[in-house]
């Protein structure tokens, strides 16, 4: 069983700056994985992925295969969507991955769009990401010149066609509904579900969005199968993992590791330990929507399951001025998210740090729905007054009561992106909270 730091599935071509060009990434063995996928019919290469144990790296951690297999038999045109849209905070990985292997997505999405005999395909890449646009557009016109994309290709009677698109820089668009919306040129407005895009999804079709690190081990998985990849990982979750480490620690970056490393090994062996000597005092695990660990919660892999409890983050009770509950006395804990890691030390104002998040999901929030847009707002403009020193008796109960009001009653999850942090840093260090009202008094 392959183990071990040292297993590059996704950034092994890392540095190589001829990696990007068509010719580069063949003498590697590029577009390899694409010729065994296209021997295949479409329906072994969704089994294998299945069998692969790989999960969306965008966020929500839904098992990839599955997910594929929700297109309704018999579905006359299917689309397949790259969601590259990455706009959570702490996060930078999509972006590293595009800019030193854009063949790798390419080959990765024309095997998925294989496996969903999906003709027309789209990347939907933030627009601020001009580097990173530039190489993949290149890219693209290298594999079209080369027949890895078009019609019949290889001779194999494959059609697969590939656009790249550029978002206008909205977070809600990285919401795969609102996504869809922006990509058919409406407003970038989340859609109620159900239908789910795999049903129904872009222009009236059947569509699958995945995440960019997501569909990059696909070609991976192909070539050395799923049993492979699923030994690579751990639980119910196969290969390796990207985190985007940032904050205070002495070396911060974009790593594939283990997916059962520890945070506690992240930081201290991988990051080189909490800068100037000092000690963690949080962690965010997954981008800045998903609730904190503390000190004594890091000897957690980053592993999806690990990072659960036994329900889903759904709040149930909320108990003022002691924590938030999932019921059986199980405290909130947090998701593994998009990767992006942000650890904070002992010297970090906690209030101030929650304001700063509440105030970008408030400006980010799209209006469509009552609990989102009011409660947002009104998340961001109590915090700000808490981590100002002018907090008010009572204020504390009302930023939890408010969290808990939004969480579950939005139309997509920029609502429960806020709620989440505000409930997980009010439950971890509510003594902080106080001693900052109290202050104020």
């Amino acid at each position: 069983m392959p183990t071990g730091r040292d297993t590059k599935v996704v950034t092994a071509r890392f540095g190589d700056e001829s990696a990007k060009t068509l010719a580069g990434y063949e003498k590697t063995g590029g577009y390899q994985a694409l010729r065994k996928a296209f021997a295949m019919r479409p329906e072994d290469v969704t089994s294998e992925v299945k069998a692969s144990n790989l999960r969306g790296r965008g966020g929500a951690g839904f098992a990839t295969g599955v997910k594929w297999g929700f297109v309704p038999p018999g579905s006359k045109q299917v689309h397949l969507v790259c969601n590259a849209d990455e706009s959570e905070p702490g996060t930078c990985k999509d972006r590293e991955l595009m800019y030193w292997d854009p063949h790798l997505l390419i080959e990765g999405m024309a095997i998925a769009a294989h496996a969903l005999r999906s003709i027309h395909n789209y990347i939907y890449i933030r627009g601020e990401m001009m580097r990173e646009y530039l190489v993949l557009v290149k890219a693209v016109e290298e594999a079209y010149a080369r027949g890895y994309l078009g019609k019949n290709i290889l001779g194999t009677g494959v059609e697969v066609h590939l656009t790249v698109h550029r978002g206008a820089g909205a977070y809600i668009c990285g919401e795969e509904t609102a996504l869809l919306n922006s990509l058919e040129g409406k407003r970038g407005q989340p859609r109620l579900k159900p239908p789910f895009p795999a049903v129904k999804g872009l222009f009236g079709n059947p569509t699958i969005v995945n995440n960019v690190e997501t569909l990059m081990n696909v070609p991976a998985i192909i070539d050395k199968g799923g049993k492979w990849f699923a030994d690579l990982g751990m639980g119910r979750s196969g290969g390796t993992r990207i985190v985007c480490v940032s904050g205070h620690v002495n070396k911060p970056g974009v790593f594939e590791l283990p997916i059962g490393i520890t945070f506690n090994e992240l930081i201290n062996e991988v990051c080189g330990g909490v800068w100037k000597g000092r000690s963690v005092k949080a962690v965010i695990p997954g981008g800045v929507s998903m609730p904190p660990l503390d000190p004594s919660e890091l000897d957690v892999p980053i592993e999806f399951d690990a990072l659960q409890t036994d329900e889903r983050i759904k709040p149930v009770n909320y108990l003022p001025g002691k924590q938030f509950d999932l019921g059986g006395g199980k405290p909130l804990r947090t998701m593994a998210g998009s990767g992006g890691v942000v650890v904070m030390d002992d010297q970090t104002d906690i209030p101030k740090a929650l304001w700063r998040i509440l105030k970008f999901f408030a400006h980010e929030s799209c209006g469509q729905c009552t609990p989102c847009r009011e409660g947002t707002g009104w998340l961001e403009k109590v915090s700000r007054r808490i981590a100002d020193g002018s907090g008010k008796p009572g204020d504390l109960e009302l930023l939890g009561t408010i969290a808990h009001g939004i969480a579950g009653n939005s139309i997509c999850a920029l609502g429960d992106a806020a709620a989440w942090p505000a409930m997980g840093f009010l439950t971890k260090f509510w003594p902080e909270f106080e001693a900052k009202i109290r202050r104020a008094a």
